[in-house]
């Protein structure tokens, strides 16, 4: 979480407001809005959108199926990892698919989801598969570096089971599952778009991306990428300030 604030207090406005200066006037000498154009006609082009039933549709329809894909492969991961942590049979047959997830390119994940099954929902089974591998080592390396000298005290003293969980495995853990979410956050974000625009399944943000290049809308193309980076930006602070109250209560308790 350090990495993190540190990360957020590197960003300053006028960092920002300079390369907006500079986009704003590279499109002046491009003068080209098809091959870029400036911020102000992507802010004015958004100011459009926001109006339309279709704009908040579409962020509903994809925030909901990259979200859903995200808690479940947190809930799947979590599972595994404790499983494989259990038994070391299930960690060796674990091993080869998580590296094969990795090593996968999204997009032979996404054609062969097409083959397979409906675009409808590809964008949940692409998040899904990309934060699996992620939150399963994360969670994993977590649990194996939990102090072998709590354990044997926690053993000598013979502390149940919850409590073991509680006081001695979920602080030790959160660290490394709360860097796990950073990264898989943002990556289930790409990945599930990615996957939308490939698929393109109706009333989605990866439809309207792909809409906007077929017809050359550059403004709209740049616009819907703003709003991916806001939308995913805004869950991802939202979700790790939860998990931070989440914490913080659990070592009240």
């Amino acid at each position: 979480m350090h990495g993190d604030r540190s990360r957020l207090r590197g960003i300053r406005i006028w960092a920002v407001l300079f390369w907006l200066i500079i986009w704003q006037l590279v499109s002046i000498a491009v003068a080209n809005d098809i091959l870029l154009v400036s911020p102000l006609q992507v802010i004015q082009r958004l100011g459009e959108l926001i109006f339309t039933e279709f704009f908040w549709y579409s962020i509903f329809f994809s925030l909901l199926r990259i979200i859903g894909g995200f808690i479940l492969a947190t809930c799947a991961g979590i599972l595994l990892a404790v499983s494989a942590y259990r038994f070391r049979h299930i960690r060796e047959l674990l091993e080869p698919v998580m590296l094969a997830i990795k090593s996968v390119p999204v997009a032979s994940f996404i054609i062969l989801a097409l083959i397979w099954f409906s675009s409808h929902n590809l964008a949940t089974l692409i998040s899904f598969l990309m934060v699996l591998p992620v939150i399963y080592t994360n969670v994993l390396d977590g649990i194996c570096s939990v102090d072998n000298q709590l354990l044997e005290m926690a053993q000598v003293f013979r502390l149940p089971v919850i409590r073991r969980i509680r006081y001695i495995y979920v602080p030790q853990v959160m660290p490394f599952f709360r860097s796990g979410c950073t990264i898989s956050l943002g990556l289930c974000w790409k990945s599930g778009i990615a996957a939308e625009v490939i698929g393109m399944p109706k009333g989605s943000i990866g439809e309207r991306l792909q809409q906007a290049k077929v017809y050359l809308d550059t403004p709209e193309l740049f616009a819907w990428t703003l709003v991916i980076v806001l939308v995913s930006l805004t869950f991802e602070r939202l979700f790790l300030l939860l998990l931070k109250k989440i914490a913080g209560r659990l070592e009240r308790m």
